[in-house]
């Protein structure tokens, strides 16, 4: 205590800043949770929302009564109960009466109160005019029964309700959004019939389980038809914890070829989306996309039309891509944070939430019915006494002419307590007509009734549930409605790739001798007839498409990606290689390979050793690229070969070493890697390859429609499959020798009958 104040000799009390500030900050941040930012589980309310609906009703604004200038409400709010500025509590208050922000709008308003397309633009509050929604109704017509404690105002000449008596838990059917200081809410909306049976169920199982509860509130339901896509084992832990996402998609079909948007997410603006949409396609990023038009009107409220390049469009991938890049998906943070029956905030689980309102429900009931049995008995009581007088009349006539204190005579001749005294010096000469003892009879009889009745209730906690549920389903028939948010299983929505979107025309990427690389238009071209530059030439190429990679293999194993659409055109000379990759000093490069990503390729260095490899395990996007093949000492990278058709089972690899032997065995025989050296694939011994007299020169797959060309110096000679018989053997074997005047060969390859691809 010393530590912090200290009483000066002049007598002001001095106080640490450290212990200022924290103290300062402490209370503020507890006025912000508690009576700004965050709902109470009773009536679902945040006060400035609760001194809406409660000024709105002492203003006589109910459903049935005409409409006020909303500037008269907001007025009344801020001068008796909430001291802050107009343009919040309108805000409020315009968020309360819109039906596609609030699930079950509490204000009913005339005038323009914004559009689901752009909800802030709402007309100031002197030229609006509101009145409260039948919906209020839940809120109010128990306020002035006893059911809840009263506060002073803001500066005590009033009196407010702590919360609303509500008849259905509004904390989940309207939801709300809040930051507090360190904490905030995101409560989404809810279905009044889903929740109302939920609470049936725990009243009749107050052991109910949330997984029990899941049957009848399955999720959110919000203010719109767009589609919850949210998987129900994420919804069943949103509930389990308080905490999660909700994913909303929006609704689309086909009209002939066009697409038409029907139903957005909550709170997503159409106009946003197709703006959205427009500069995708400004950025040639939807070239599938001709034209937007916004048809929405009064009949339509949402009507978004894409309009398709042409008929042979995929619609499917298209709408996947817009719901992973726009807003025609989105996802809602729940937090079910709120102030319970306790006064302290906590995110509870929905199981929770339920079985407390009900707690508050009943305790609200019991005061409804213990209020209401008060003023039975009051109403007897002063009966009685009017039957006294009735009975009485002389007696009591006399006593009131003719003594000083005629209450106090009145108290002790008939037995009275002050408050009949009173009553019966009130009562006026007409009710003593003659047949006004039967009507005092008849009502004390039917009050008496209702007396019975009503201890009845009070006393069996049975009764009073039964109450309670009976109310609830009362409610839930009179306020109650259909699911608007379906709940379905969708796949995740997945954008288009840069290669996706771009055209998928036929391209040659060539590489020079000196690794000049770029790329041709078409198949047919001849690589070697390109224009290169002095002291170059050509040295390898490949096939694919516009929208593939081009795999780049070194002399070193490693292979490095570069994208075929990126590569300068044929038209030139190309562009270093080494300014797209960062390669070794001083490696060369042996190998260009191209295709999608389950094309296979076949690995070889010359020292007969390899593998078969996926273009996909060959791709990164590393600069500095992957380790593939592991090339043996003293041994070199063979340009790959292409396995191509559509099985390897019919395939076979044909190995030719430069002293012409020559080997074929099936493809199956080696493996599938992602890289590594490989099997054996033609026996040369390690000495002779060391000293580089004998290696493998060339690799490739070969099948039976396929035509094998062998190259020795001048010499060429041409070999069908059928031919080949006496070369095939077991893998890894030396091979057989090629016919006199091919024992140095130079190349091989292979020729097909099929068309290039």
């Amino acid at each position: 205590m010393s530590d912090q104040f200290n009483i000066a000799d002049d007598g002001v009390e001095q106080i640490s800043l450290k212990s200022y500030t924290e103290k300062a900050y402490l209370d503020y941040s507890m006025y912000v949770i508690l009576d700004r930012a965050l709902p109470n589980i009773a009536d679902g309310l945040k006060p400035v929302q609760r001194r809406i609906v409660y000024a709105m009703s002492e203003l006589g604004l109910k459903a049935a009564a005409k409409y006020k200038k909303s500037a008269r409400t907001v007025g009344d709010v801020i001068g008796k109960f909430h001291p802050h500025g107009d343009s919040s509590v309108y805000e409020a208050m315009v968020l309360m009466a819109q039906d596609f922000s609030y699930r079950y709008p509490l204000v009913d308003g005339q005038g323009n109160w914004g559009s689901s397309d752009d909800p802030k633009s709402f007309a100031a509050m002197r030229y609006t005019e509101s009145k409260l929604s039948p919906f209020s109704e839940l809120l109010l017509s128990e306020l002035g029964q006893g059911t809840v404690d009263w506060q002073p105002n803001f500066d005590g000449t009033l009196d407010e309700p702590q919360v609303m008596p509500s008849r259905v838990p509004t904390v989940l059917l309207n939801g709300t959004t809040g930051i507090a200081v360190g904490m905030a809410t995101d409560i989404p909306p809810h279905n009044m019939r889903e929740v109302v049976n939920a609470c049936i169920h725990i009243l009749e199982n107050p052991k109910a389980t949330l997984e029990d509860l899941s049957a009848y509130i399955p999720g959110p339901d919000y203010p719109t038809e767009a589609e919850i896509i949210t998987p129900l084992a994420d919804i069943q832990n949103l509930y389990q914890t308080g905490k999660g996402s909700i994913r909303m998609r929006a609704l689309w079909q086909k009209e002939g070829t066009d697409v038409v948007v029907t139903a957005l997410p909550h709170q997503v603006s159409g106009s946003k989306v197709l703006e959205q949409i427009a500069q995708q396609i400004h950025a040639k990023k939807l070239p599938m996309v001709a034209d937007l038009r916004d048809e929405s009107d009064h009949e339509n409220p949402t009507r978004l039309v894409i309009i398709p390049r042409s008929n042979r469009v995929d619609i499917e991938p298209m709408m996947n891509h817009l719901f992973a890049s726009t807003d025609l998906e989105r996802t809602y943070r729940v937090n079910l944070n709120m102030i319970g029956i306790d006064g302290r905030p906590e995110v509870k689980s929905l199981d929770k939430i339920l079985k407390e309102w009900l707690q508050f429900r009943t305790e609200t009931t019991k005061r409804r019915l213990q209020y209401r049995l008060q003023k039975v008995e009051e109403r007897l009581m002063r009966l009685a006494a009017l039957m006294i007088v009735y009975l009485n009349v002389d007696e009591v006539i006399r006593i009131i002419r003719e003594e000083e204190k005629p209450k106090q005579v009145l108290m002790e001749r008939f037995d009275l307590v002050e408050m009949q005294a009173e009553y019966i010096l009130e009562t006026k000469l007409r009710q003593l007509a003659r047949l006004e003892e039967m009507k005092i009879r008849e009502e004390e009889e039917a009050l008496e009734k209702e007396k019975e009745d009503l201890e009845k209730v009070i006393d069996s906690p049975r009764r009073l549930k039964t109450l309670v549920k009976k109310e609830l389903m009362e409610a839930a028939e009179q306020y109650g409605d259909d699911r608007r948010s379906p709940i379905v299983s969708r796949d995740d929505a997945k954008a288009f790739s840069e290669e996706e979107l771009m055209t998928t025309e036929p391209v040659t990427v060539v590489l020079s001798a000196k690794g000049w690389i770029r790329s041709a238009k078409g198949h047919d071209m001849d690589p070697a007839s390109l224009n290169y530059k002095s002291g170059d030439g050509f040295h390898l190429a490949a096939r694919g498409k516009s929208n593939q990679s081009a795999v780049v293999l070194d002399s070193g194993g490693k292979a490095y990606t570069v994208a075929a659409h990126s590569l300068p055109s044929a038209r030139g000379q190309g562009e270093p290689l080494t300014g797209r990759i960062n390669s070794p000093s001083g490696a060369s490069f042996e190998g260009l390979m191209m295709g999608s990503a389950d094309d296979l390729y076949l690995l070889a260095s010359d020292a007969g050793y390899g593998f078969v490899v996926k273009v996909s395990d060959l791709q990164t996007k590393n600069k500095a690229g992957k380790a593939a093949l592991t090339v043996p000492k003293g041994g070199q990278v063979i340009q790959p070969a292409r396995v191509g058709g559509s099985s390897v089972e019919d395939a076979f690899v044909v190995a030719v070493s430069n002293e012409g032997r020559m080997l074929l065995f099936p493809l199956t025989d080696l493996p599938i890697m992602g890289r590594g050296k490989g099997n054996k694939i033609i026996g040369i011994p390690t000495s002779r390859l060391q000293a580089r007299e004998e290696y493998m020169v060339s690799v490739n797959i070969i099948r039976e429609k396929d035509t094998l060309r062998v190259f020795a110096g001048k010499r060429h000679v041409n070999m069908k499959f059928k031919e080949l018989d006496h070369y095939i053997g077991e893998r890894g074997r030396r091979g057989h020798k090629l016919p006199r005047g091919f024992q140095k060969v130079d190349s091989v390859e292979v020729v097909s009958p099929e068309a290039k691809d």
